[in-house]
Formats: structure tokens, sequence, C-alpha cells
């Protein structure tokens, strides 16, 4: 998502916000410690995942990164970009086939959504089960699923920002 609002003279901090904005919905997995039940509010793919919580986190790092943001920065555009950051995660992890589904809109509602396709395996909460059969299926799945679209989609948007200004001329 950021190769189709940035390009690479973008400030690092810039992709590292965004890659923290698209891991931040996991933070819910402290819950599991806590006791909190999977299928609540405040459980795993409920309100962390929603979108909801993703503008809120947009407009966080928005205000944080105001004491580091450069003057080519766009603040609507970095927003939009930390918004889709943090949404995508959710998206994706309705995908999978596994889980309770994804609580999309708390806090005016807990239902939880998968979408009509969900190619994605579901991946295993921890380390250890990474290192095992299932995981090495979970990461081909993702490489397939995620990576490889992730990939075309950046080849996409470089390819269009290259045709681009030729097209001006």
């Amino acid at each position: 998502m950021g190769t189709c609002l940035y390009d690479s003279r973008a400030p690092k901090w810039v992709w590292i916000a965004g890659v923290a904005c698209a891991m931040l919905p996991d933070v819910d997995v402290i819950g599991f410690d806590l006791g909190v039940p999977y299928g609540d509010f405040w459980g795993h793919r409920g309100v962390t995942h929603s979108v909801f919580f993703a503008a809120l986190s947009a407009v966080a790092v928005l205000a944080i990164s105001s004491f580091w943001r450069s003057k080519e920065v766009h603040r609507f555009r970095l927003w939009l970009y930390l918004f889709l950051a943090t949404t995508s995660h959710g998206v994706l992890d309705a995908m999978t086939n596994g889980g309770l589904g994804v609580a999309f809109f708390p806090p005016f509602s807990n239902k939880r959504y998968f979408l009509p396709s969900r190619p994605i395996r579901v991946s295993p909460i921890g380390l250890a089960p990474f290192f095992t059969t299932r995981g090495a299926a979970v990461l081909q799945s993702e490489i397939l699923w995620i990576w490889l679209l992730a990939a075309g989609l950046i080849a996409a948007a470089v390819t269009i920002r290259r045709i681009a200004p030729a097209a001006k001329s």
C-alpha cells in the first residue's frame, strides 16, 4: 500500500510507521495471558481489528509523527496510509480459514465477520508452532496469498509511477 502512496524518497519513518500500524491490531494477544475470552470485545480479533481502531491509530501516529514530520509528507496522505495499513490486518485475518472472524465495527457492534473467500491458512499463535509442519503450510499460504499479491501491487505501482511522467511529456 505504501508504494501506491509514496515513492522511495519518502522518509524511512513513514515506512516504519506503516509496518507498525499493520502489526498493531495483534496487540490484543496480550488478552490471552490476562484471561480475556477470544470472542470478547477486547478479545483476539476484536476492537483492535476494527475500522474505528484503525482510524484512531492513524490519528495517534499522525500526532506523534508531528515531532519529526518533514514538509514533503502530506498529513492526509499519511493518515490514509496508516489507516489502510492498520485496516489491512483485519481484512487479511478475515480471509483466513480459522478463528471466530473479525469484529470490524466495534464499538458499535462486536459481530464477527469473515470474507466470502478464505484462502489463507490461519496462523498459529506463539513462536514455537511456526517451526512445525503446520507452520510451514501457513507460511506457504501467506507467500501465495499475501506476499506474491503484494509484490504484484508494488510492481504495478512502480510501473504506473514510471509510465505516468512519460505520458505527461
